[in-house]
């Protein structure tokens, strides 16, 4: 009927300076955004673009999830995510979704995370003019008395129209007629069609009356809607029913219970008989719902309720009474009722989450947003104000926003490790009375962050592990904790790169990353290394990763793993000893020396004699190694006899090595000072002239020995006071080297007695004299060797030091404490010389040039010069003994 008029799109800004006003102190949920859209909007119609006016990127909205979540059942909106524009997703019908209510206001809710934030939207739904107007009933009948008067009203059904504003209801049109003419009367706010009677009717000329009425709305273009109206004429009843008022107000609780008398009405008549009986009764055009919800006594006017009230359903209700008569054409009388309700508190507050809350890291800041709560009271006044709250002991509050918003924050800072779950109870309570209130449970869960290192069950650790052992092996295992979660306590083991004597760490052990394994890159000798010290860190996989160190000590076990190495008599120079024939049982032919580079039980020696020309001549001492002879040489001896000694160690499994020693038998060789003064005494007897000058000989030899043996050792004495070595130093502008020593040995076992002088160190040239003493004619004189160089005797070391194995020459000055006193023995059984052919000299022994010097501790230095044991084994000093004594080898 009506043409379309368009559309009328248009949006309604508010401003920032607004939008802060109403954002009270905090910014988590903004002011609002409103927009205004007519109804009946293509599915797909774009309202506005939500994302420009949140000044939101277009990529915000997916890395910030934009959402919209209407407070009705019914989602009617939508967000386009390719062009952040709301559109219309659903039909918007003003007319369903607001009935008759002029403002017809949609809200929704914007939802934007990261940081946490809550837009309130308003779309104001414009009615268009879609309805046209109509009336219930398609034919109203009117009873009209022929008496009436001219002026009288006669009341119709109005007509409906679900518009608002200019497209609802807006006149009425009355087809042409000579009696009556069309009245619009209103009353509260509604248009009520009267017929006026502007002509007296004449039931004789015309008993009934059709009249066209049609609604017309006020839409562009307008729409409307027609009825026909039957007027009947009838006899007259000219008295019409009147109130005693125009409108009654009444005011009730909605806890008002069913069956209660609330109003009662009261018209009267001035007719007479039936015509002025009145009947009560709800004006036709009130709602159904009205009816069902009151009662009209017809006779008494008493309004009665017939169901519950609801003040947050309907909290007023407004309709109209009509007393009719009795009367052949009855007369209408009407007032007007309206009924408020009264709120009570009746409804529990509701707490609704507006978003879920999320799990909050550890280390988040004292404020952080943990969720948006918000509470709902359909009550009225202070009964739908609501107050919400928190248990406390927690480390969270609620913080207050607009409206009955508030949001979860924390207020104090969080540990995944003493709590890694939070249970937090909201409590709601309206400020009625009594009050009413919900509670409601929800969870926050902590999320674990790398802020605990991990730790070792102890600072270090101490393993013991044999030498020799293969490679491969797994040696210990260290193991470390972490507190924190996933792959934060991941832990991954190391080895902190340090160097041992030169060589990488990394070279000698091994760790598994995962489990802490250690295991040996290749075996260990105890006698190169004794202990290691290793740094094994363990770092978690958390960002940025955390880690501590503990400290491996490993301990190698000494095992019996290197034979004797015999030190006198070398290998390469031979051991060729002469004796003489005189010689009586416990003579000494010579001292074999050795030594063991194990240490504890592994190094204890004894010697023994393997095998002999004649085992009944010579012995040989367990624990110091000296050959003796055991009887009185005989002419029957042979004169060449050869001894086979075998050193064995204390180990498990016995260790051993061999030395073969030559002794040549020969008369009137090397006798003993003894035996030469027999001989002398008679030599006497045959020739006193030779004695005499062999004693001359003797004495002289003798005499001039002392002297330069006192000389020098008072030289000595003036030049290192207090020094176990004698070392002469010239004057500053002589001689300026502070490490040149002079060196003195003397030694009286044999028949050979001589004194060595070693003058100088090693780095220059060094001066050696030496003298020789015999009581044989042929060695009776006195021999004072020219000075050596340094080249030849380092040659004579060269030679001395091919014959010894290299496990000989240890220059370490660690001493290795025995396990128990047990291993103590009596100085005559340690290895070494001892007894009355013990050695004693003021010297300092000499190692080769780079290499660390170990001298003998003092209570050793009787025990022997020449690499002897006392009483637990020592790791072996490099010192030069001479062959066949217990003197140096520069001497010979």
């Amino acid at each position: 009927m009506f043409a379309v008029m368009g559309r009328l799109i248009w949006k309604t800004h508010i401003s920032w300076q607004l939008l802060w006003l109403l954002c009270l102190s905090w910014n988590t949920i903004d002011a609002q955004i409103r927009y205004s859209i007519p109804e009946e909007l293509k599915t797909g119609s774009v309202v506005g673009n939500i994302a420009k006016d949140l000044e939101l990127k277009l990529s915000d909205i997916f890395d910030r999830k934009l959402q919209i979540a209407a407070e009705t059942g019914k989602q009617y909106f939508g967000v386009d995510l390719g062009k952040g524009e709301l559109i219309v997703t659903d039909r918007v019908d003003r007319e369903e979704i607001c009935g008759s209510t002029g403002r017809c206001t949609l809200t929704l809710e914007a939802i934007i995370e990261n940081p946490l934030q809550m837009y309130r939207v308003e779309i104001d739904v414009q009615d268009v003019n879609d309805n046209s107007p109509f009336f219930l009933n398609n034919q109203i009948v009117v009873n009209v008395e022929e008496a009436k008067i001219l002026g009288t009203r006669f009341r119709l059904e109005s007509a409906k129209d679900p518009d608002v504003g200019l497209n609802s209801l807006h006149s009425y049109m009355l087809s042409k007629n000579e009696y009556f003419t069309m009245n619009v009367k209103n009353m509260n706010g509604s248009k009520i069609p009267e017929l006026v009677l502007e002509k007296a009717l004449d039931r004789e000329k015309q008993s009934t009356h059709s009249l066209i009425l049609t609604a017309v709305d006020g839409g562009t273009p307008a729409r409307s809607g027609s009825t026909t109206i039957i007027i009947r004429v009838q006899d007259s009843n000219d008295n019409s029913p009147v109130f005693e008022k125009n409108s009654y107000k009444v005011r009730i609780p909605e806890n008002t219970p069913k069956t209660t008398v609330i109003l009662t009405v009261k018209a009267k008549d001035l007719d007479e008989g039936t015509n002025a009986e009145v009947v009560y009764s709800f004006e036709p055009n009130t709602p159904a719902g009205i009816q069902d919800m009151f009662s009209i006594d017809p006779e008494q006017g008493t309004i009665i309720i017939n169901t519950f009230l609801d003040f947050e359903l309907v909290n007023s209700y407004i309709f109209e009474v009509i007393a009719s008569d009795k009367g052949a054409s009855p007369l209408e009388g009407s007032c007007s009722v309206e009924i408020e309700i009264l709120d009570i508190n009746d409804n529990v507050p509701e707490i609704l989450m507006k978003s879920l809350p999320k799990p909050v890291k550890e280390d988040a800041v004292p404020g952080t947003v943990v969720a948006l709560i918000g509470a709902k009271d359909s009550d009225s006044g202070d009964n739908g104000k609501v107050n919400l709250s928190i248990q406390s002991g927690l480390p969270f509050t609620l913080k207050p926003s607009i409206s009955n918003y508030y949001a979860l924050v924390t207020n104090s800072y969080l540990d995944h490790e003493n709590v890694p779950k939070y249970t937090v109870e909201i409590i709601a309570r309206d400020l009625g009375t009594p009050p009413l209130q919900s509670k409601t449970q929800i969870s926050v869960d902590i999320l674990d962050v790398n802020d605990n290192p991990p730790f070792f069950h102890q600072p270090s650790y101490t393993v013991y592990v044999k030498e020799n052992v293969g490679p491969g092996n797994v040696l210990f295992t260290v193991l470390a904790s972490d507190p924190d979660q996933g792959e934060n306590a991941k832990m991954s083991y190391s080895i902190l790169e340090s160097n041992i004597k030169g060589i990488s760490v990394s070279s000698y052990f091994y760790i598994n990353a995962e489990n802490g394994s250690i295991f040996s890159m290749h075996s260990f000798d105890y006698e190169k290394i004794k202990v290691f010290q290793i740094q094994v860190q363990a770092k978690d996989n958390g960002s940025p990763s955390l880690s501590s160190n503990a400290t491996v000590y490993v301990f190698i076990i000494d095992q019996n793993d290197n034979a004797p190495s015999v030190i006198y008599p070398s290998a390469v120079m031979g051991s060729h000893q002469r004796m003489p024939r005189s010689a009586k049982p416990g003579h000494i032919v010579t001292k074999v020396t050795a030594v063991d580079a194990d240490s504890g039980h592994n190094a204890w020696i004894s010697y023994r004699l393997a095998e002999a020309t004649d085992a009944s001549l010579f012995s040989v001492n367990l624990h110091t190694g000296e050959v003796r002879t055991k009887r009185s040489l005989s002419e029957q001896d042979d004169f060449s006899q050869r001894l086979l000694i075998e050193i064995q160690d204390n180990g498990e499994p016995v260790q051993s090595t061999t030395v073969t020693v030559d002794v040549l038998i020969e008369d009137g060789f090397h006798e003993p000072i003894s035996d030469y003064r027999k001989k002398t005494t008679e030599l006497n007897k045959k020739s006193g002239k030779i004695t005499l000058y062999l004693i001359i000989s003797l004495a002289s030899v003798s005499l001039l020995c002392l002297m330069t043996f006192f000389i020098l050792l008072a030289k000595c004495a003036r030049s290192s006071r207090g020094s176990s070595s004698c070392c002469i130093r010239r004057n500053d502008s002589g001689y300026k080297n502070p490490n040149r020593n002079l060196q003195i040995q003397l030694n009286t076992d044999g028949p050979i007695k001589y004194v060595e002088v070693l003058g100088g160190d090693m780095m220059s040239q060094s001066q050696s004299f030496g003298s020789y003493l015999s009581p044989m004619s042929e060695f009776s004189d006195f021999t004072l060797v020219k000075p050596s160089s340094t080249t030849n005797f380092t040659d004579t070391l060269n030679v001395l030091d091919a014959s010894l194995p290299d496990s000989t020459w240890t220059f370490e000055s660690q001493q290795q404490k025995p396990p128990n006193n047990d291993w103590r023995m009596p100085p005559n059984q340690r290895p070494g010389p001892s007894g009355q052919h013990r050695f004693h000299t003021l010297q300092q022994r000499w190692t080769p040039y780079e290499k660390s010097r170990a001298g003998p501790r003092p209570e050793e230095a009787g025990a022997g010069a020449v690499g002897g044991t006392g009483p637990w084994p020592n790791p072996p000093h490099r010192s030069r003994t001479a062959p066949g004594s217990d003197g140096c080898s520069e001497c010979k």
